[in-house]
């Protein structure tokens, strides 16, 4: 049986232990609180600078306009009911390419890591692929799925796919192949050593690259409605620019910015979520 001095001494360690986490959540919080008060202090700094230029002389009115201007044209925007089937076409498209080009990406990946034989023969097909310019290949998918909504995500999806490849791939090939050598001593199979070993310690990975692909996903979408699209965020900014509307054009602007950020929340928010049940 313990002693009582032994009691008493694991009893003041525990107070201690909770003391100290205390403290450390306390620490934590008010981290977390001054990075969002300077957050937020710099976003109100560059609107006011936005504004205090525009409105001086310092910047192009005509090509900057100023934020006033530009949350008035929103607001008559949403109020008009003129914004939302632009918005929701290209919402709707940046999530299905999102979607699709994860999944896809990801999948990819798991084949070339199943086939070194594979792997050794699309390596240099995925970096070429990579590196070349996606708005040449916009017109070649327009011609192939039509000016629309598939031709865009196809676009999308020349983004996000490979990069998704590339890095879960990439995430694969840098498991410790110490923990490989130690499950195939135990006779596990190819299945096992990926499910046991290869996924789990590239999950973390895998996770990341939805942060990746937010933003992937919108520049392919942007651009595949700067190319071929009648009805979207992006068919609006080219929009301002022909009837020189350059107040329209900031405005979509930063409702593609305030979208695209909450998008990108969201999938922070589901990785911890994720993560904490590993």
């Amino acid at each position: 049986m313990k002693s009582v001095e032994q009691i008493e001494l694991a009893a003041s360690r525990a107070l201690w232990l909770e003391e100290k986490h205390g403290e450390y959540r306390k620490k934590k919080r008010r981290w977390r609180s001054s990075v969002n008060a300077v957050r937020g202090s710099l976003l109100v700094l560059f609107f006011v600078l936005w504004e205090a230029g525009a409105r001086l002389g310092w910047l192009d009115e005509l090509l900057f306009s100023y934020p006033t201007k530009v949350f008035r044209q929103i607001w008559g925007d949403m109020v008009s009911g003129s914004l939302w089937p632009h918005l929701g076409m290209t919402v709707g498209e940046t999530v299905v390419g999102f979607v699709l080009g994860t999944l896809l990406g990801t999948l990819l990946a798991v084949i070339i890591w199943w086939s070194p034989f594979l792997s050794a023969v699309l390596d240099p097909y995925m970096v070429v692929f990579n590196s070349m310019p996606k708005v040449a290949l916009g017109p070649i998918f327009i011609v192939m799925f039509g000016a629309g909504f598939t031709a865009i995500v196809v676009t999308t999806l020349s983004i996000t796919v490979i990069i998704t490849t590339l890095v879960v791939y990439n995430s694969f090939c840098s498991v410790d192949p110490n923990l490989v050598k130690v499950v195939r001593s135990f006779g596990a199979s190819r299945v096992q050593e990926f499910s046991k070993v290869i996924l789990p310690a590239s999950f973390p990975a895998i996770v990341s690259t939805l942060k990746v692909n937010v933003g992937m996903s919108w520049v392919g979408v942007i651009v595949g409605e700067f190319l071929a699209a009648k009805t979207g965020l992006g068919y609006l900014i080219i929009y301002g620019f022909q009837v020189f509307n350059f107040t329209l054009v900031m405005s979509s602007l930063l409702i593609i910015a305030a979208v695209a950020t909450g998008m990108y929340q969201l999938v922070v928010y589901v990785e911890k979520l994720l993560l904490s049940r590993r």
